[in-house]
């Protein structure tokens, strides 16, 4: 990381605060996406929006409130070390990076402006269908992404049977599809 003062930054670009809408989506890790929908959608009742592919690995994403979701990357094979909150981190990963929402294709640009201004290496946008998106890292190492919906699956009136079209779905979607719920659930302990 490199400090610059705004002497140094491009004095045209928009500096304006971006107008956030909370977290888009967290995107995590996991090594068993028919067991993580079970317990999201089974234990914690939250709705599977949308399944997808992204590239090798399912993407899978359930809603936390509209506009607001968590998604998990599943990474079959990957060791996962639980950790207690607070805890001090193990050095595998579990999260895969944090995605800030931001209202429309307008408020992504002038976003990757400010970004830019900043001497912050940004992405190209980025469609993935469902969400619009710009890739950034923070000062810690950390991938961020900003996303707007470009077909918002949250929320009361969303389409949703169009994005749960993994190819190879796990059974808990499979289960979801038919019966409209999972039909079994894991069992979890405190770490």
């Amino acid at each position: 990381m490199t400090l610059t003062n705004e002497s140094t930054t491009a004095a045209t670009a928009d500096r304006s605060v971006p107008p956030w809408q909370g977290t888009n989506h967290l995107a995590l890790i996991t090594a068993d996406m028919d067991a993580t929908v079970r317990f999201y959608a089974g234990v914690l009742g939250m709705e599977l929006v949308a399944a997808v592919m992204a590239g090798p690995a399912r993407h899978y994403f359930f809603e936390m409130g509209e506009s607001n979701t968590v998604a998990f990357f599943e990474w079959a094979g990957h060791e996962i070390t639980p950790k207690a909150a607070g805890a001090r981190p193990q050095p595998q990963l579990q999260l895969d990076h944090i995605s800030f929402g931001v209202p429309d294709r307008g408020s992504l640009e002038a976003l990757r402006a400010r970004l830019e201004s900043f001497d912050v290496e940004v992405t190209p946008i980025v469609d993935h269908t469902i969400v619009h998106s710009i890739y950034f890292t923070d000062n810690n190492g950390i991938a961020l992404e900003a996303s707007y919906w470009s077909r918002d699956v949250t929320g009361p009136s969303a389409n949703r049977d169009n994005f749960l079209n993994d190819p190879d779905p796990v059974p808990a979607l499979t289960e979801i599809r038919e019966h409209g719920r999972v039909l079994s659930t894991p069992t979890t302990r405190l770490v």
